[in-house]
């Protein structure tokens, strides 16, 4: 398969994980680029909202594959990753992937530091949203 990897270059963690699976995604003949990128803007034809909602996977013939389904679609070239794939085979397993992908994706900036998500007060306080912060150490740039 030959193809781009479509990632948010302004989320710290996507910038992580592109970093850190690049090599293993360019021997693939996967590239990477960001999802601000005008010619993927122009590609895709989303609107702010549904671009940056998941990664994505553009294959070379036209093939747009998003979130779960994209990291199923690159995981099937990868020998040691198939597994999940024949996992996601099990009935009722993909739909459970993408809806895991969906959180993941929605709180991604929660684990690069710059969370955005609110949660509600606790009962008593003054009332407001807090934001989260939270992180994941090991996903994070040095």
């Amino acid at each position: 398969m030959t193809g781009w990897v479509l990632f948010d270059a302004d989320c710290r963690l996507c910038r992580t994980l592109a970093n850190r699976c690049g090599p293993l995604l360019r021997r693939r003949h996967l590239d990477l680029v960001p999802l601000q990128t005008p010619w993927v803007r122009k590609r895709l034809g989303l609107n702010d909202t549904e671009l940056f909602a998941e990664m994505r996977l553009l294959t070379q013939d036209g093939a747009v594959y998003g979130g779960a389904d994209a990291l199923l679609a690159i995981a099937r070239q990868i020998w040691w990753a198939k597994p999940v794939c024949w996992l996601a085979c099990v009935p009722g397993v993909t739909p459970v992937l993408r809806k895991v992908y969906a959180l993941f994706a929605r709180h991604r900036y929660c684990l690069g530091r710059t969370c955005t998500v609110a949660r509600p007060a606790p009962s008593g306080a003054g009332g407001g949203h807090k934001p989260r912060r939270r992180t994941i150490a090991f996903l994070e740039m040095p």
